[in-house]
């Protein structure tokens, strides 16, 4: 062990030690910042580590909770997995989850290594951590100002992949496809059709993506979500297998149940969105040793880390939060499914604005025309509020696009709390969802809190 590994080793858990003392909930980068300053390649040199235990889960959507689903899977089964569970998934927080669990000999305290990876990152992470098992949640338009189109993530992935990964792969997600052909073996998983799945023939708005092999337009037999379902191109014969080797089959969201060959699983997360998640998490765990009967087990215990569906209570009101990153057209489609779900009487505050990332910041919503509101607007919303310092009016269009009466809807354009609580307060239904951008969450929160003390 070199000198300068060991002081990496030192000065990162002595910063995440420090940072325990001063504030737990900010520690989840900085010790690996720290020690990557020290020595840059402290990746290569952790004790322990194989391809055949190392797992890497990456894709724009759906790879925390697959990753967590998967560690849990392991862990009630009895395998020791060493898992970045907080999600800090570029380089520095990937070192960060290792300083926590390896020893001062840099030897990791686990069998199996299971790391959510950013799909940007996993390049950088993979030169000094290979793989030998590579899950793929999906590769689709995400966070366009730092991801651009999804053929720049395609190729990050596709640079990591020899024939000594065994890549998971979504059978349903076109773009991710053309990755098979790079791996030494392939596990696909996918979904079938179910009562939620729904078609986009008759939708003026219905768009799809090329095929990853000759460029021509890729129809869905069905969409089990948005762009993601069986599918074939229109012009060569590439398509979906049509029986991956884990298919999650006899699908009830009512009952949560679905079957995989046969055999029955049980979950809690009912959004067709999570689906993919529990069906990805099935191939992977199967792959090391567990049963059926385990893994169903599993997901019956398993809770997301921090929520995604939180409450507030503003006047008389409760308003229901749905975390999700806003610049994705999956994940806005998951909470307005949860939304729909609830058929009773309800306002929806919709708090699309610009994207704050880095200079120069944007303003866009394209990613709502990718998604379906049929089935939120027959769901008994009876007002919808739009509020934003930037696209309120935006956002009201596409509602008036998808069907909602003008006089259903009130524009807001500001970000202003007292404003938003007090525009809220005009309508007596105190049920109320929220779909916004998470800062703006906090900020809402903070001020209805005070509000009520008051």
């Amino acid at each position: 062990m070199s000198l300068r590994f060991r002081c990496a080793m030192l000065a990162g858990k002595l910063t995440a030690c420090l940072i325990l003392l001063i504030d737990k909930e900010i520690g989840t980068r900085l010790p690996g910042v720290v020690a990557l300053k020290v020595d840059p390649q402290l990746l290569r040199h952790i004790k322990g580590v194989t391809r055949e235990n190392t797992v890497f889960v990456t894709g724009t959507n759906g790879k925390s909770t697959t990753t967590n689903l998967i560690a849990h899977a392991l862990l009630s089964a009895g395998r020791r997995v060493v898992c970045n569970f907080e999600g800090a998934n570029l380089e520095s927080g990937v070192v960060s989850t290792l300083l926590k669990q390896t020893g001062w000999d840099g030897r990791l305290k686990g069998d199996i290594l299971l790391l959510e990876t950013d799909e940007r990152f996993l390049p950088i992470i993979s030169e000094k951590l290979p793989p030998g098992h590579l899950l793929v949640t999906n590769i689709q338009k995400d966070q366009v100002q730092r991801n651009g189109e999804p053929d720049l993530i395609l190729k990050k992935i596709a640079s990591v992949i020899n024939k000594d990964v065994t890549l998971y792969l979504n059978n349903d997600e076109p773009n991710s496809g053309g990755l098979a052909q790079l791996a030494g073996k392939v596990v696909r998983y996918g979904v079938a059709p179910h009562s939620r799945s729904f078609n986009k023939n008759d939708d003026f708005f219905a768009v799809t993506q090329p095929c990853p092999i000759c460029g021509s337009p890729i129809r869905f037999t069905t969409y089990n979500i948005d762009n993601i379902g069986p599918f074939h191109c229109s012009a060569c014969d590439y398509a979906s297998a049509p029986r991956p080797d884990f298919l999650a089959e006899e699908v009830d969201l009512e009952s949560c149940r679905f079957t995989v060959n046969g055999e029955p699983y049980g979950f809690t997360y009912f959004t067709p969105y999570f689906l993919y998640c529990y069906i990805g998490a099935v191939a992977v765990a199967r792959g090391f040793g567990l049963t059926a009967e385990e893994i169903s087990s599993s997901f019956l215990s398993f809770q997301l880390p921090g929520g995604r569906l939180e409450d507030v209570r503003a006047g008389g009101h409760t308003i229901r939060y749905l975390r999700m990153k806003q610049e994705n057209p999956e994940t806005v489609q998951s909470a307005i499914d949860v939304i729909a779900a609830d058929h009773s009487e309800k306002i929806l505050l919709l708090g699309l604005d610009e994207l704050v990332d880095f200079h120069p910041h944007y303003t866009n919503t394209f990613y709502t025309y990718d998604c379906d509101f049929s089935g939120l607007i027959d769901s008994d919303v009876s007002h919808y509020i739009c509020f934003s310092g930037t696209v309120a009016y935006d956002a009201a269009l596409r509602l008036m696009y998808a069907g909602v009466p003008r006089e259903k809807i009130t524009i807001l354009p500001t970000n202003d709390d007292a404003t938003i609580v007090a525009e809220l307060n005009k309508h007596e239904c105190a049920n109320v969802y929220l779909i916004t951008w998470l800062h703006k969450y906090e900020h809402l929160a903070e001020y209805a809190k005070k509000h009520a003390e008051a």
